[in-house]
């Protein structure tokens, strides 16, 4: 299963090419690319420093381990533990914290519910759920047997955690069905990306969820990729975020010139490093990735023992825990 070593990997090694210049406008990016590995800027970081986005994308990877199931009291102790104590950092600092992932920790704390801890209200659909759900995608391929229906609770059930809108879990769900049909390794990846998006689209109209529509870009996926790119925006907004991916994965032909291509757009660089990241690490795999990137990576040691500990976790572990209180 060595290819959750490509998209973990690759996920914070884009986290980690993005966290220098997040925030940064577009404008600015044509003026000065980032063409590799950069050190300080936004947040002052040495070079293969990485942020929330690969935090708690190893804190939900722990949980899942030290559980062997899906646990969401587990998962938001682990994520408590990330912001309170600095765990799962890459230097033993917590330097950007979405809002949403914040009010959400902080209901956690008060005692609520963990599945209601995450915001309902529109303007709380951040990226937040988005960055940190790759996991999910390997959990759901070692347990093949289970329905649609249960992977979709599974898959909004992880978002709802800190980000429960639908507009929120319907981008996780068409994310996770992506990476799950890049894993089978049996599709192009245009078909990949295309037959992802149908599937998680066909359920959600099923089910009459219309926050569906707000991704109807992508429902024309050939007319999509054609777009120039002002009219691609790389926001913290869910909708963007995803978008911004998929256009950057599908106009390139390498780990590199993707994740470049999606860091320069500006912004929300980190996440849409990140989110990206992890696809096309999937993808195109770990030896693609430039060996000096890699070199910098913080903590990647770490990650690699985690990653290997997943994979027996994910094979043993058969029962799935939904607390409700």
């Amino acid at each position: 299963m060595k290819k959750i070593w490509d998209g973990i990997i690759g996920l914070a090694i884009g986290d980690a090419i993005g966290v220098p210049v997040e925030f940064t406008s577009r404008q600015e990016r044509v003026k000065d690319p980032v063409i590799s590995m950069r050190a300080y800027g936004t947040h002052c970081q040495p070079r293969g420093t990485w942020s929330d986005d690969t935090s708690l994308t190893l804190a939900l990877m722990d949980s899942i381990i030290k559980k062997n199931e899906i646990d969401y009291v587990d998962i938001m102790n682990k994520f408590s533990d990330w912001i309170l104590y600095s765990d799962y950092t890459a230097t033993g600092e917590v330097f950007d914290v979405g809002n949403a992932t914040s009010r959400a920790i902080m209901n956690y704390g008060r005692g609520v519910n963990p599945l209601e801890c995450g915001g309902i209200c529109e303007y709380e659909n951040g990226n937040g759920s988005l960055m940190r759900i790759l996991p999910i995608a390997y959990y759901l391929q070692k347990h093949s047997d289970l329905t649609m229906e249960s992977q979709m609770h599974i898959i909004h059930n992880i978002s709802a955690l800190t980000h429960r809108h639908p507009i929120s879990l319907i981008g996780c769900g068409i994310y996770i069905k992506i990476a799950m049909n890049l894993l089978e390794d049996k599709w192009s990846l245009y078909e990949a990306v295309e037959q992802g998006i149908r599937t998680a689209v066909e359920y959600y109209e099923k089910k009459v969820w219309n926050d569906v529509y707000v991704y109807l870009r992508l429902m024309d996926l050939s007319a999509f990729l054609k777009l120039p790119d002002n009219e691609i925006k790389s926001s913290g907004y869910v909708v963007h975020t995803l978008e911004s991916v998929l256009w950057c994965l599908l106009n390139t032909s390498s780990y590199a010139e993707c994740v470049l291509k999606a860091v320069n757009l500006g912004d929300d660089t980190d996440t849409v490093g990140a989110v990206v990241g992890g696809l096309a690490g999937i993808y195109y795999g770990l030896d693609k990735i430039p060996k000096d990137w890699l070199d910098v990576l913080a903590r990647r040691q770490y990650i690699e023992e985690l990653c290997e500990k997943f994979i027996w976790a994910t094979k043993i572990s058969v029962k799935l825990k939904f607390h409700t209180s």
